[in-house]
């Protein structure tokens, strides 16, 4: 028997819901019941890092996927009903996107067809890099603190799409919904008339078929557990258009999360600094108009007017007046260097990205049956325009503040220093007309009497320009920009050709900066939807099989362990089924057969154990991995065992199903098929094991105990390690990376949580006296 050799074993404080190995690393993501995310090491089952519940995001997970690169862990949560893509090497929330109802499971495949069509496209594809310049990252002197996401993720963000090849994360929930998403982001896919709530899901990689296992309930009867088979041949037909159309339409979902970070920061900087300045003027506001505009040129209104001397001397010091100014410059450049360098290159590579999809979709051979509407993206563009016009439109109204509040600062510095009888520098004394020009600007335009100063609320409008600008509401600006005496607007508005000409942005001019960005996202998210619908629209069901009743007993199991368990099998484009049917036959392992393509044959063939399988899933095509329960006289002994199904998918006999009854009503003409254990099985001491989770390809185990506290971490092929010493370096070196940023911070939570196993590497000893430590506790379990 070989030694599935085990490295790591823990009891864990609360019920683990939701385990899934990494496709890359020796690495396993685990959601417990009270919505933590935690991340284990192999070795030693050593904690990487944990991410704990979010009110903004939610605290009841339902399912776990990886991306196959392994580098974006992805988790739906029921309570806010979402799904988060969270980056694994710093523990990072990248994306998070709504549902229309909770997912209940979901799956991540990599397309692996290959066309030469597709191959041009990955050589071409970083032709963009060519015309667009590197988006800079965002500054790190601000922090998001009423967003999930921070500027410091800004690289992270703009990298989610990994590799170029085509991967597709699929989801499914309640009430028969099921979506695809290109790269884990843009919604490629909404399929509906699908019975029941999804428990699996696998789609294959050539893209022809989906399978789903869905539980439809009726008031008559127990649930049904039933196979589906969706054909998703136009996804497989248009791969390399499809592949086109999402990469492009991915890189726009990011770019709006790029630029809605940087508008996050631009608002920061101007909340935490000018919304001081704007207070202190304000109070400068009660004064008399009349009285300001006569000290600018009578200096000796200031003994006639104590009221204004008060202000100044009690509100305005002459140091907290210098800092004020230097402050309101410095954010002031900010601003504008985050307009500059972020939303404008940001809109710029918006430009492009959907030039190239209107490029696409008036190619209607190719991308007219996938739903690419070429005027939906022209309005896209037009929205894109119009926002890049009110960023412009915010950069003038930067610039003309900066001089006028820099040239107002200055004269009151000046006047506050003769109020305080104080020397005043010579090159402070000389004021020029056009800094008089300014002052007087300055005053007319923000401290006058003018109704039009005062909002709907009856309370004085803030005095600072550029705020409301980046406050997100619907109202018009209370102060628009002067447009008097524009010889461009004058000469549009004269144009009868050129007023109403697609080929000019429309600008907004009384709307806020927020307002249009809202806008264009509604009409670039609605034209990215319109494929989703005529893609879901072509998805029709093949093959609907009702495969058994679940019993009541079963109800308070955990659903994200239960089997059937899906997989497919790339090579020989077959879909595989494994599951029980404990109510018809206890001591037997179904499997069920059924080729990708929708034409192609079926077959149903069983195992038949001595035994009673608790969980099975599949390590690789060619052998399964179960979980075995001992006789009834030893039903406290569990075997972990693995099954080779060569004799079984070499069974020439073939099912006949009859469509009008269920699988357990005739399952005594499947055809039975008797699989050897042999001597690839271990017993599990000192543990009520239940549940496995398996990865073929790192050929690693997790064993979890019936109370889902109890976890055993094993590798498998151990007879092999010596053969495939140079595959496991080169598997190390991968790792190196994660290794490196986490090892610190893994090593900390390990000696909190379990201080026996503090800086053990590993050995017999180690070993020795873990499996002590637990078997005491494993004793109360089994009591």
């Amino acid at each position: 028997m070989p030694a599935f050799r085990q490295v790591g074993e823990k009891q864990l404080p609360n019920p683990v819901l939701c385990m899934a190995w990494s496709p890359k690393r020796d690495l396993i993501a685990l959601a417990n019941t009270t919505g933590e995310l935690l991340l284990h090491r192999l070795a030693s089952f050593q904690r990487v890092w944990s991410l704990p519940p979010s009110e903004y995001t939610g605290k009841d997970i339902t399912a776990l996927a990886w991306r196959p690169d392994g580098k974006i862990l992805a988790f739906s949560l029921r309570d806010t009903k979402q799904v988060v893509l969270c980056g694994v090497e710093k523990a990072e929330i990248l994306h998070v996107f709504p549902m229309q109802s909770p997912v209940t499971c979901m799956h991540w495949m990599e397309v692996t067809e290959e066309s030469s069509a597709l191959s041009s496209f990955y050589n071409s594809e970083d032709e963009s890099k060519l015309f667009l310049p590197k988006l800079p990252t965002l500054p790190k002197s601000y922090s998001t603190t009423s967003k999930i996401f921070s500027e410091e993720k800004s690289d992270e963000i703009m990298n989610l799409m990994g590799e170029v090849r085509l991967n597709i994360l699929v989801l499914g929930g309640d009430s028969g919904f099921v979506e695809l998403y290109a790269y884990g982001m843009y919604k490629i896919a909404t399929l509906t008339g699908v019975s029941g709530t999804c428990r699996s899901l696998s789609l294959s990689s050539d893209l022809k078929s989906l399978s789903v296992i869905t539980e439809v309930r009726s008031a008559e009867s127990n649930p049904q557990i039933c196979y589906i088979q969706l054909d998703t041949g136009l996804l497989s037909d248009c791969l390399p258009e499809v592949t086109r159309m999402a990469r492009k339409f991915t890189h726009i979902s990011t770019l709006l999360q790029y630029l809605h970070l940087s508008l996050t920061c631009m608002c920061e900087a101007w909340e935490d600094i000018l919304m001081q300045m704007d207070l202190r003027l304000t109070k400068f506001v009660q004064v008399r108009s009349w009285m300001i505009l006569m000290f600018l040129t009578v200096g000796s209104l200031l003994s006639r007017s104590p009221e204004l001397q008060a202000l100044l001397m009690n509100q305005l010091t002459v140091k907290g007046l210098k800092k004020l100014g230097q402050s309101i410059e410095s954010s002031y450049s900010s601003i504008q260097k985050l307009v500059i360098s972020h939303l404008q290159s940001g809109s710029e590579a918006l430009l492009y990205h959907l030039s190239e999809v209107k490029g696409m979709s008036l190619w209607k051979q190719k991308f007219e049956s996938l739903g690419l509407d070429s005027a939906a993206i022209e309005g896209a563009i037009t929205a894109v325009g119009s926002f890049s016009l009110k960023a412009n439109e915010l950069l003038q109204v930067i610039d003309k503040s900066m001089k006028n509040f820099k040239a107002f600062f200055r004269w009151l510095y000046v006047a506050m220093l003769r109020m305080c009888e104080e020397h005043v520098p010579p090159e402070l004394n000389k004021m020029t007309q056009k800094d008089i020009a300014f002052v007087a600007d300055f005053l007319s335009e923000h401290f006058s009497e003018n109704e039009e100063l005062f909002d709907r609320k009856g309370k004085y409008f803030n005095v600072e320009r550029v705020g409301q600008y980046l406050k997100d509401e619907d109202e018009d600006l209370v102060s628009p920009p002067n447009t008097k005496g524009n010889q461009w607007l004058k000469f549009l508005q004269e144009s009868t050709h050129l007023k109403e000409s697609p080929l000019l942005f429309p600008s907004f001019p009384q709307k806020s900066l927020h307002f249009v960005k809202r806008m264009m996202e509604n009409v670039i998210v609605q034209c990215l939807q319109e494929p989703a619908v005529i893609i879901g629209r072509s998805v029709k069901q093949a093959i609907f099989l009702p495969l058994y009743t679940v019993p009541e007993s079963s109800e308070n199991t955990p659903r994200l362990f239960e089997l059937p368990c899906l997989w497919n099998d790339k090579k020989a484009k077959m879909h595989n089924v494994v599951f029980c049917m404990p109510e018809i036959s206890p001591y037997k392992l179904y499997l069920l057969r059924k080729a990708t393509d929708p034409n192609r044959y079926m077959c149903v063939i069983d195992y038949i154990s001595p035994t009673v399988c608790l969980d099975a899933r599949f390590y690789d095509d060619e052998m399964l991995t179960v979980v075995l329960q001992g006789s009834e006289e030893e039903n406290k002994r569990r075997v972990l065992a693995q099954l080779p199904l060569a004799s079984a998918l070499s069974c020439e006999t073939e099912f006949s199903w009859e469509p009008n009854l269920r699988l357990d009503q005739q399952s005594s003409a499947i055809p039975c098929q008797g699989l050897v254990l042999g001597n690839q099985w271990r017993e599990l001491e000192n543990m009520k094991a239940q549940f496995v989770a398996v990865n073929g390809i790192r050929k690693v185990a997790c064993v979890l105990s019936a109370n889902l506290r109890h976890i055993r971490v094993l590798e498998m092929d151990v007879e092999d390690e010596d053969d495939e010493g140079a595959e496991s370096q080169n598997a190390s070196a991968d790792q190196d990376g994660l290794d490196t940023t986490m090892t610190s911070e893994g090593q900390g939570e390990e000696s909190v949580e379990d201080k026996d196993e503090a800086g053990k590497q590993g050995g017999g000893d180690v070993f020795k006296k873990t499996e002590e430590h637990l078997e005491s506790e494993e004793a109360l379990e089994l009591s």
